[in-house]
């Protein structure tokens, strides 16, 4: 609640955000124009639009960027007021303490994504006519879960470090360049697409694409959501022991209060 009352009474920032999203979402609309058809083969599993491909990446690609900073920069803000400690040793469960530590920045996102979607499919025609939604959203939850446990994970090295957290620059370079985000991975050398078929956001746009733009089926997304199921199985556990160890060893060394 707090975080939502400090954005909202910034107005002017608000609505300048708003103007980058459709400057940034225009660039990619005529950088497409400029495309073409080239590169159609590539595009053809995802029908075969390269705008309605770059859309879907860099909306939902936003997810990513949400855990990796937001659980990170709301530890280090807890830090630096001087108040983490203080919310720490409260009888809260940890796993509610990191739930809503990120609350806010996942309904922003969830905002920007919507309007990202609407701006392109009622302005600059993308045809999500056939999506299936039920399917779509279904990803949508394990993304956030993947998604936020590397977080996690992020944040337990802000809390023990400071700062210079190593997680977050690598993963998010990684996943920007092999995930798919604004191209198919199809592009990359073969032995390059193995690195992308092990990192989460591959398969979560992957399915994302395939539920908003050609409305496949439950049974067909079947490879993607599996995949999600089995990251957010090995890795939101591996994410909240990690705080919680980071947490523990913090206290021991009594670095909560340092920054």
């Amino acid at each position: 609640m707090r975080d939502l009352i400090l954005q909202t009474s910034y107005k002017f920032e608000f609505v300048l955000r708003l103007f980058f999203m459709f400057f940034s979402i225009l660039t990619f609309y005529f950088v497409a124009k400029l495309i073409g058809g080239a590169g159609v083969q590539y595009l053809e599993p995802y029908g075969g639009d390269y705008f309605s491909f770059v859309l879907i990446g860099i909306a939902f690609s936003g997810y990513l960027m949400t855990a990796l900073r937001g659980f990170s920069e709301s530890i280090r803000g807890e830090q630096m007021m001087g108040t983490l400690e203080a919310m720490l040793v409260t009888p809260t469960n940890t796993s509610t303490i990191i739930a809503f530590s990120s609350l806010w920045s996942f309904i922003f996102t969830s905002f920007r994504v919507l309007i990202y979607l609407l701006i392109g499919a009622f302005l600059l025609g993308v045809d999500m006519s056939d999506a299936n939604l039920v399917a779509a959203m279904i990803i949508l939850i394990l993304t956030i879960i993947c998604f936020s446990s590397i977080g996690i994970i992020s944040a337990s090295f802000i809390m023990i470090l400071k700062r210079g957290d190593p997680i977050n620059m690598l993963f998010m370079s990684i996943s920007e360049l092999f995930g798919g985000v604004l191209f198919p991975i199809a592009v990359l050398p073969g032995w390059l697409q193995n690195v992308s078929h092990i990192l989460p956001i591959t398969y979560s746009l992957n399915g994302m694409r395939h539920a908003l733009l050609q409305g496949y089926s439950m049974h067909a997304l079947a490879p993607d959501i599996i995949a999600l199921a089995v990251f957010s199985v090995v890795l939101a556990p591996m994410g909240l022991l990690a705080f919680k160890y980071a947490v523990k060893k913090a206290k021991a060394d009594g670095t909560l209060v340092q920054y």
